[in-house]
């Protein structure tokens, strides 16, 4: 039985290579885009049966059923589970099938969703608290949910080519506010019709358990499994990744190109406060209106989901603006992005006010937009410029790890500074401080990302234009011989 298990997770073998160009360019095509919005809509739902918790929490607590401490407890639990299994299913996604991997992810955390809605009905059955049931429930979650980005990592570096990749992993990562945004649009709208915050869970576990037989049944693995060409060959992109060396073994690989890469490190330490802003902006932001500015839940919600929102073009634009006019290298667009992110938190928490609604909206949108171009790059695409191809995962489930130690802070330590530590004030100025900390991490890399051998910009002065050409700086792993380059 569990061999059969094992056989089902293994990639899909190499398909007879296609000879024929004109079919080659035609499935290509058609499968980019079906991998493509299988990676991202399936991504969503995993927003859906993770995020539905922390947009409820003013209606939890209403309700007597946890404290405000409690959930933050219940926050540290996911993301702490959530961010070690990133890291764990990152070094297995390597070696495993895209899309049974992410849809049996999203299936198990769809049945963990309808059991954490009827737990009021076992509490008295169980001899625990039903806040030590919620946090063992949540925390089994963040492992089904730990199953999600791995998968999409290998599935990118393996149809996008590295000279579009930023744009495209940008274009991808705006599932994560898409669904941050509708699943606080549908839980509005169950609250409206006043459904019983069970149904917050069993909605969207519905969802992903259609989503995940679809996957099943609908996407693929790498394009060798389909019998096209690797994507840089395809393409023939100059900005191919360097290859690891013949030879090696998956532990002496992940070991050499991502435990002992200290720019992998440096991004890895940003990326726990990039998380810690986005997660004590987001997973916060309604109890703060609701309880520090008198907002009702209905009107916390949708000032709030106005930070998902904007994130999805914010994430975008940030790719566009690497690719366009630093070559692909992220480490100048996220320095710009959390400048301004720094300064939009504490206009967040100045100007928030009933009577000024939109203000609120419009600043919730300033945090959602500068947020989401460091979270998508910095550890994402970024991490994947400064190792190897075969690493790209386990690169990212070490980034993505770090980032949720950031969100199991936020998740505790924002409920304990709002306590006992300058209240929701002593919240958004650490976060402040978090900006800049991510900042100096981020500034490190500024000469070890991989970038063309040629790179071409266009600067405007005095009525023509200039070319600057930018040399290629090839990035050398620790134990790696120095090359000089002609």
């Amino acid at each position: 039985m569990f061999a059969k298990i094992v056989t089902w997770f293994k990639p899909l073998p190499d398909a007879e290579p296609l000879t024929d160009e004109q079919e080659i360019k035609r499935l290509y095509r058609s499968w980019r885009i079906k991998m493509f919005f299988s990676m991202y809509f399936g991504y969503a739902l995993f927003y859906f049966t993770r995020k539905n918790l922390d947009i409820i929490k003013p209606e939890l607590i209403g309700n007597g059923l946890f404290t405000k401490e409690q959930l933050g407890t219940i926050g540290l639990v996911i993301y702490l589970i959530y961010g070690i299994g990133k890291f764990v299913s990152g070094m297995l996604a390597d070696k495993c099938n895209i899309r049974v991997f992410m849809a049996v992810g999203l299936f198990a955390s769809s049945l963990i969703n309808i059991a954490f809605a009827f737990l009021p009905q076992v509490q008295g059955i169980l001899p625990v608290s039903i806040t030590a049931m919620a946090a063992f429930l949540w925390g089994l979650n963040g492992a089904a949910q730990s199953m999600g980005f791995p998968p999409v990592a290998k599935g990118l570096v393996h149809w996008f080519s590295p000279s579009e990749r930023a744009t495209k992993w940008t274009l991808w990562s705006s599932s994560h506010t898409f669904g941050a945004f509708f699943v606080a649009q549908l839980i509005s709208l169950l609250a409206w019709l006043k459904c019983g915050w069970q149904m917050s869970f069993i909605v969207p576990a519905i969802m992903g358990i259609l989503y995940s037989i679809f996957m099943i049944c609908y996407m693929t693995d790498t394009p060798k499994s389909v019998g096209l060409p690797a994507i840089e060959v395809y393409r023939k992109d100059t900005v191919a990744p360097v290859k690891s060396k013949i030879g090696m073994t998956r532990w002496e690989i992940i070991v050499t190109y991502v435990l002992k890469n200290p720019f992998l490190w440096a991004l890895a330490i940003s990326y726990i406060f990039i998380y810690y802003v986005r997660f004590a902006t987001l997973d916060w932001a309604t109890t703060f209106l609701v309880e520090d500015r008198g907002f009702s839940m209905a009107m916390a919600a949708s000032a709030a989901s106005a930070m998902p929102f904007l994130g999805m073009p914010g994430g975008i634009v940030a790719g566009y603006l690497a690719d366009k006019w630093f070559g692909g290298r992220c480490t100048q667009i996220n320095l710009i992005y959390l400048a301004i992110l720094a300064a939009s938190c504490w206009g967040f928490y100045k100007l928030a006010a009933v009577d000024a609604f939109w203000i609120t909206a419009i600043f919730a949108a300033f945090i959602g937009f500068f947020v989401d171009g460091p979270q998508n790059l910095a550890g994402g695409v970024q991490a994947t410029r400064v190792t190897v191809q075969d690493a790209a995962s386990a690169a990212c489930g070490l980034t993505g790890m770090c980032g949720y130690f950031g969100a199991m802070l936020a998740s505790k330590g924002a409920a304990y500074i709002s306590e006992h530590h300058g209240g929701w004030r002593g919240v958004y100025i650490s976060c402040i401080i978090a900006c800049v900390i991510a900042g100096l991490c981020i500034a490190t890399t500024w000469k070890k990302e991989q970038t063309p051998t040629k790179l071409r910009i266009k600067i405007s002065g005095k009525r023509r234009m200039r070319r600057a050409y930018l040399k290629f700086e090839k990035f050398v792993f620790p134990g790696d011989k120095k090359k000089k380059q002609k």
